[in-house]
């Protein structure tokens, strides 16, 4: 078992939130591979896990309902559906280090479960179950607010999010929605500049450049937004 000290206040500086029970976090921290490997009272995460499915569904909601005011039922539970899903999560816990903290049977840990997209995506599920158990609903808001704002690229009123933008107005007008293709990555590892092609069907609608993927992903979606509705640019 890891030293718990260190790790559970590494684990509860990057979750926002100091535990009153701190038997709780250990709990949402243990694999049941490390159970199974140990006889005792100990318990696994899985309870919380299936707890904090449902609170992170509220957190999630109470914070694109904010960033979003004007967005439409769909596109709110579209974005939702991607941050509660196993990769979004994943890529939540992976930037938390979640997975130095959790407590693996040796099978798990020889496997790579520390870095197991599932393993992840459940662990953090379960942190929110136990601090919604520990501080409450206002507790667990403020942590999803830490963690989750800025997984949302440009989420802010008046969003320069033109990838959702420019997916949202293909669709509105029967079209496939939008892909990115990338192009060419020029220059030097720590000086790239990329180019992104939108395409609809077969159609190559506007190219974007940016110094990362998803920059010029952006690019290319403002690109072809101007060029498909120029008044609302």
């Amino acid at each position: 078992m890891l030293d718990p000290t260190p790790v559970l206040d590494m684990c509860q500086e990057a979750l926002g939130y100091r535990f009153k029970d701190r038997t709780l976090l250990v709990t949402a921290l243990t694999h049941r591979s490390f159970v199974n490997e140990r006889r005792g009272s100990m318990q696994d995460n899985e309870r919380l896990e299936f707890l904090g499915d449902a609170v992170l569904s509220i957190v999630v909601s109470s914070l694109l309902f904010e960033l979003y005011p004007n967005a439409p039922e769909g596109e709110l539970t579209r974005r939702r559906a991607d941050l509660v899903s196993e990769r979004g999560l994943s890529l939540i816990a992976e930037r938390m280090d979640l997975g130095a903290c959790l407590n693996l049977g040796k099978g798990e840990e020889r496997s790579g479960g520390r870095k197991k997209p599932r393993l992840l995506s459940n662990a953090l599920e379960a942190c929110f179950g136990a601090i919604y158990l520990d501080g409450g609903l206002a507790a667990t808001l403020q942590s999803g607010d830490k963690l989750f704002r800025d997984f949302f690229h440009n989420a802010v009123p008046g969003s320069t999010d033109f990838k959702s933008r420019a997916q949202e107005w293909f669709q509105s007008q029967g079209l496939p929605p939008p892909r990115y293709e990338l192009k060419n990555a020029l220059g030097p590892d720590h000086a790239k500049t990329f180019r992104v092609a939108l395409v609809v069907g077969d159609e190559c609608i506007a190219k974007g450049d940016g110094r990362s993927k998803a920059e010029a992903e952006q690019a290319a979606a403002q690109a072809a937004l101007a060029a498909a509705k120029p008044q609302d640019q």
